[in-house]
């Protein structure tokens, strides 16, 4: 099942009622003279077994703990953005699987040789999906990048990953010659960065459901970090985000502000279509199928994490 995704722009007071998540809008409520109709219009419910994902995104939201507490019993990943606009905060379930130790332990026992195996092939599945995401959004040839990815070794031990990206981001936007994937940057680096926080929301609360703990990566590190893993499995899934990005860029025809349209149309990221196991499949559901993969691997069940492709 398709999760919803809940975005706030806007001053809200929410609740929780009968596992409805109720949204009552302050600004209307408190205006004496309006009709009953138009006042009850500004209540909405929402069940919560229907959403995956909530993002706040204003200084003037109230949420309850008894919705809050409701949220984490379903795995709702909730998302809270700072002054600007950018998601800053997740909050996700301490347990969101039966067998949460025992997963646990068979990813904290997880060899070297075999993460580093893991890492090759996310290296490699992320290379051929900008290779095609570069030739469909500018028609730039890729056979180099095809074959930088046959040239990953065990653990990106030559860094291919960083030799496909500059060639990669050098291509990408050919609307801006001078562009520069920067996190500070100048657009479109600002929608990218809301387009990957809002993919790492969706890997890491998969990875939760799916038993695993998001901060223990197979390559990231970081000790101030707390979705390595999050971070190592959304790299494939990035250039789904990039062409989004690019489509966006392209229909808006210049420098874009991050504005509450734009954020709407990245939004949608969750539901886009990939091709996951040989069939095509919603980016929420493809992520879904790929951290259970990765259990398997964890468990030796498997050697290979199921990645998604271009439809």
């Amino acid at each position: 099942m398709i999760k919803k995704t809940l975005y706030f722009g806007n001053p809200a007071y929410l609740s929780l009622k009968d596992d409805q998540l109720v949204v009552r809008l302050p600004e209307v409520e408190k205006v004496d003279d309006l009709p009953e109709i138009i006042r009850k219009s500004a209540v909405r419910t929402i069940p919560i077994e229907d959403i995956g994902f909530v993002v706040l995104d204003h200084r003037q939201i109230t949420i309850t703990h008894g919705l809050i507490e409701k949220l984490l019993d379903y795995s709702v990943a909730v998302m809270s953005c700072s002054c600007n606009g950018m998601p800053q905060g997740m909050l996700l379930p301490l347990a969101g699987n039966t067998i949460q130790n025992e997963r646990f332990r068979s990813q904290l026992d997880a060899s070297v040789p075999l993460k580093k195996q893991l890492w090759q092939q996310t290296v490699q599945r992320k290379i051929e999906n900008q290779a095609i995401a570069l030739a469909r959004c500018s028609g730039i040839e890729n056979r180099c990048m095809l074959t930088w990815s046959d040239e990953v070794k065990s653990g990106d031990s030559t860094n291919v990953e960083a030799r496909a990206a500059v060639y990669y981001w050098k291509n990408f936007f050919p609307m801006f010659p001078d562009f520069i994937r920067n996190r500070e940057g100048d657009c479109p680096n600002n929608l990218l960065n809301y387009g990957y926080a809002i993919l790492r929301a969706v890997v890491a609360r998969s990875l939760v459901v799916s038993g695993l703990l998001p901060t223990l990566g197979i390559h990231h590190h970081n000790r101030y970090n707390a979705y390595c893993l999050a971070d190592d499995i959304m790299e494939p899934y990035r250039p789904f985000v990039d062409e989004l990005v690019y489509n966006i860029v392209n229909e808006l025809d210049g420098n874009i502000e991050l504005d509450r349209s734009v954020k709407a149309k990245l939004l949608v990221i969750p539901t886009l279509d990939v091709k996951i196991n040989e069939r095509k499949s919603p980016l929420m559901i493809a992520v879904g199928q790929t951290t259970a993969s990765l259990v398997k691997c964890f468990r030796g069940e498997m050697r290979k994490i199921s990645y998604p492709e271009f439809v």
